[in-house]
């Protein structure tokens, strides 16, 4: 049946499909699904097979739960990398925003978002359990001091309170706490933030005071 505002209800669907991507909207998920439609049949196949793949077989690694081809990612299977240092961050894009620096040698640590009352996260539903359980391996096996945690998160309230909830629970273990240097502005988000900017922040990182 014809609709008034699309010819065709197939692009009607793929027009909403596209649009309910973040960022995404109407008018430019219509120009999307009519540059698809017009691309040879092998090409949109491969679009949707990447995409298919990416949901379907992609992995978390075991150790930081970034996202990894295998059981453990590159940053974590890297010999050379500073097993002893984590960064805590939000999300994967951050690791990948703090990666583009290359002024960091360490590790991370995905929590998969921030402690929010009000979109309902609370620290069960990030993994904290599994990062307080690296730490307490780490400060069993070297000298306490040798170890450091630190804190990549967003300024605003969510992020504060978050660091501030971790603190509380790896503080006990006498390791080293610290968090970027404030050249971010308040509640940015790593991933707008440039890597001049962020390196510096990594580099000038600060003793976490709650």
């Amino acid at each position: 049946m014809y609709n008034e505002k699309y010819p065709s209800v197939l692009l009607k669907d793929a027009v909403e499909a596209i649009g309910s991507l973040p960022g995404v909207g109407k008018r430019s998920a219509l120009k999307l699904a009519l540059h698809l439609l017009r691309q040879p049949a092998e090409n949109v196949r491969h679009f949707t097979s990447a995409i298919d793949r990416l949901r379907n077989e992609v992995k978390y690694c075991s150790v930081c739960r970034m996202i990894s081809d295998g059981e453990t990612c590159s940053i974590c299977s890297d010999a050379k990398r500073d097993h002893k240092t984590i960064c805590v961050v939000e999300s994967v894009q951050d690791v990948m925003s703090i990666e583009k620096t290359r002024q960091y040698s360490g590790v991370y640590h995905v929590l998969g978002g921030i402690i929010s009352p009000i979109d309902g996260t609370g620290p069960s539903d990030l993994t904290i359990s599994e990062l307080e359980s690296r730490i307490a391996g780490l400060a069993a096996g070297n000298p306490a001091d040798a170890v450091e945690v630190i804190f990549a998160l967003s300024g605003d309230v969510e992020g504060e309170t978050t660091a501030f909830y971790i603190y509380r629970k790896i503080a006990p273990y006498g390791i080293r706490i610290s968090a970027l240097a404030r050249g971010l502005g308040f509640g940015d988000d790593l991933d707008y933030a440039d890597e001049l900017t962020l390196g510096r922040s990594i580099l000038n990182r600060q003793v976490f005071k709650p």
